[in-house]
């Protein structure tokens, strides 16, 4: 009874956030309602039993994923109003879009059956001996290892495809070449210079304070009449 009250109200919050998450006009309030989804998302995780679905989703995604997409948000300085100024203008493929997906969800929702052994499955008794983690282990890296691998490399493939497309030679970029720079002669780094008198300072642009009680000189007397 109480597992049923808490999945009812994590639920609850649940759906409320997702939606929140949409509808929000400020794009780090839908971030943090992003965030609070999750954790709802690991407390229904952590009533069904399953505690490393519930803790991966509170690390990696909340931990990892909304919190990069809240330092992006806030660091990016995006003018949403800007973008938001052609809603109007793209509302109708919008809507055709999502008419489209309507249409897809109800065909897949209207061809859906239940195995005949998923009720059976249901009233198994559950493996007290073997964690929660260890049977998760067992089914991905015993039973379907070949493709929990395809699908690692595949999204392995996408990384590195998105790395190379977004890489662009710069030609104009300055890039550091340490060789060169430990190889270099010390006297073309280093250029000493004789400066005998205050004249020879003021040449160079340097402006020394005058002590207390001393005549300024000809730089003193040219910078305090406001000539270059």
């Amino acid at each position: 009874m109480i597992a049923a009250i808490f999945f009812y109200v994590f639920a609850a919050i649940l759906l409320g956030s997702a939606a929140a998450v949409v509808t929000a006009r400020n794009p780090v309030h839908s971030v943090l309602f992003l965030i609070l989804a999750f954790f709802n998302a690991s407390a229904l995780f952590l009533i069904a039993g399953a505690e490393f679905l519930a803790m991966i989703l509170v690390i990696v995604y909340v931990g990892a994923v909304a919190v990069l997409f809240l330092f992006v948000v806030m660091m990016l300085d995006i003018n949403f109003e800007q973008l938001r100024s052609g809603f109007q203008r793209y509302l109708p493929v919008g809507l055709a879009v999502v008419a489209v997906l309507v249409v897809e969800l109800a065909t897949v929702l209207a061809g859906w059956k239940f195995a005949p052994q998923a009720a059976a499955v249901r009233f198994l008794p559950e493996a007290a001996s073997i964690p929660n983690t260890a049977q998760l282990g067992q089914v991905l890296y015993t039973d379907f290892v070949f493709l929990f691998q395809a699908a690692g490399l595949i999204l392995l493939v996408a990384m590195i495809g998105a790395i190379v497309l977004t890489l662009r030679p710069h030609n104009r970029a300055r890039r550091q070449n340490i060789a060169e720079q430990i190889a270099r002669d010390p006297a073309e780094a280093l250029a000493l210079m004789d400066i005998p008198s205050r004249t020879g300072v003021a040449a160079l642009g340097i402006r020394r304070p005058l002590e207390k009680g001393a005549a300024p000189g000809p730089a003193e007397e040219t910078h305090a009449g406001g000539h270059p």
